[in-house]
């Protein structure tokens, strides 16, 4: 056995150090330097079956195989279009998420889905807690094999005897490799865990799912080089008071970041929302003043999402302005517009402003939908419930197109909206029977319509 060699960490950030210091000159954090024993011996845990391997040699650009790479269907379509359009093989995804929100919940339900063997590696539950969780999902599983292991040696000849297609890893904090003398969940552990992982993956094809465990401030646990080492990092989130959980892609060097995937729990597993619209808008019969419909888009998939505003006078001497899945300078600045070009006197009213659903929207076709809740509630008149918007404010005062409206269009003509509120300035070639198309260039004409 070598001798064995011993290094600083910050747990914050996974930087090295030679020595002790009490502040981390990467992070600024205080006191999170710990030493850690980082070599035990020279040795391997992965070996391919084949020993002997040809190096490989630089090749032209031109020269590279272009082909598509076939991806492999999970059979989950909402996980499909986070992914952009499945796994890629070879590939490491990293699922965090908060305690309790459902990670094992959702990896074990499309294990026992997958078309492929796939090895589900759990070093959390038994083998009989995990046979209990899935007769509630779903009875059949013919291609799932269960393990609780935490050794990644043990694993892998394990995954040497049964050549799994996709392996699952329920989490990364709890394995442990002998190579590092450390405890499981340090960052030694998890940096060497997970590059033995990456090794396997690439060498043999099969792609591995990680589960990751987060932080109190919600970012995912262990050194932030575990991040840049995998493929793909996914965000499981959501309250665990409400049934709908978000997933989002916040890295993928295969597909797009801006994809987002919903569920809903249910007693029996997480059920694909295909129709996210159905969860964001109030199914109400009377019409309420301080609510508009907007129109927005998560990655391709467009989305009507309910704004609701409430303005009322200030009672302290400075109004208050709150937001809940909106930026507060974006509606500060609405305000302004309002008040300036308009003609509106916010400027001493308190203004609340939330996005229904649990979801933040980033997205500046929203604001003219904030806009006309905002004077709806001002005004105490309602907007009509057929009613909806798609157009970015500017600080003049004037209505600025958005990308794909015609898709936006399409989407409320869909759910049955009677009207939609554009720019005039967007070039719309399309038709849409079903909807009237109203254009506007100012707030004016948009205050003209609604309220006469």
């Amino acid at each position: 056995m070598a001798k064995l060699k011993t290094s600083f960490f910050c747990q914050n950030c996974g930087t090295q150090y030679a020595k002790w210091q009490g502040q981390c000159n990467a992070c600024k954090e205080w006191n999170t330097i710990v030493e850690e024993v980082i070599q035990k011996e020279e040795k391997t845990s992965w070996k391919p079956t084949s020993e002997v391997k040809k190096a490989p040699k630089p090749l032209k650009i031109a020269e590279i195989d272009s082909s598509q790479e076939v991806r492999m269907d999970t059979l989950d379509g909402e996980l499909n279009r986070v992914l952009g359009g499945g796994i890629v093989p070879g590939s490491l995804i990293l699922l965090g998420g908060e305690p309790g929100i459902g990670k094992s919940t959702l990896l074990l339900q499309i294990s026992l889905k997958l078309p492929y063997k796939t090895l589900y590696v759990s070093g959390e539950e038994s083998q009989k807690q995990i046979k209990m969780r899935a007769e509630r999902i779903t009875p059949e599983g013919d291609n799932c094999y269960i393990l609780t292991e935490t050794k990644t040696q043990n694993i892998f000849r394990q995954i040497q005897e049964m050549e799994p297609e996709i392996v699952i890893i329920d989490s990364i904090q709890t394995l442990h490799t002998d190579y590092i003398e450390s405890t499981a969940g340090s960052i030694s552990q998890i940096r060497e865990c997970t590059a033995e992982l990456i090794k396997f993956a690439k060498e043999t094809n099969v792609p591995v799912i990680l589960i990751g465990h987060i932080t109190k401030d919600g970012t995912i646990a262990g050194p932030k080089i575990l991040e840049h080492m995998v493929d793909t990092v996914l965000q499981f989130e959501g309250d665990r008071n409400h049934v709908y959980r978000i997933l989002r892609s916040l890295k993928n060097r295969f597909g797009s970041t801006a994809e987002l995937g919903i569920y809903e729990m249910l007693g029996s597993g997480l059920r694909e929302v295909s129709n996210p619209s159905e969860i964001l808008l109030s199914h109400r019969e009377e019409e309420l003043s301080g609510t508009a419909i907007a129109s927005t888009l998560e990655g391709m998939r467009p989305l009507m999402i309910e704004i609701q505003a409430l303005v009322s006078t200030a009672v302290y001497g400075t109004p208050q302005r709150s937001t809940t899945g909106y930026n507060a300078k974006r509606l500060n600045m609405l305000l302004a517009v309002l008040e300036k070009r308009a003609g509106f006197r916010l400027g001493t009213k308190d203004v609340f402003l939330n996005v229904t659903g649990g979801i933040s929207v980033d997205d500046p076709a929203i604001d003219l939908a904030v806009v006309a809740a905002i004077l709806s509630s001002n005004e105490d008149i309602a907007v009509g419930k057929d009613v909806c918007f798609a157009g970015e404010v500017g600080l003049s005062g004037e209505i600025r197109p958005v990308n794909r409206v015609e898709q936006r269009i399409q989407e409320a003509e869909k759910l049955g909206f009677a009207t939609i509120f554009v720019s005039k300035y967007n070039k719309i070639a399309t038709k849409f029977p079903g909807i009237k198309v109203v254009l506007v260039s100012k707030i004016e004409e948009v205050v003209e319509h609604l309220f006469g």
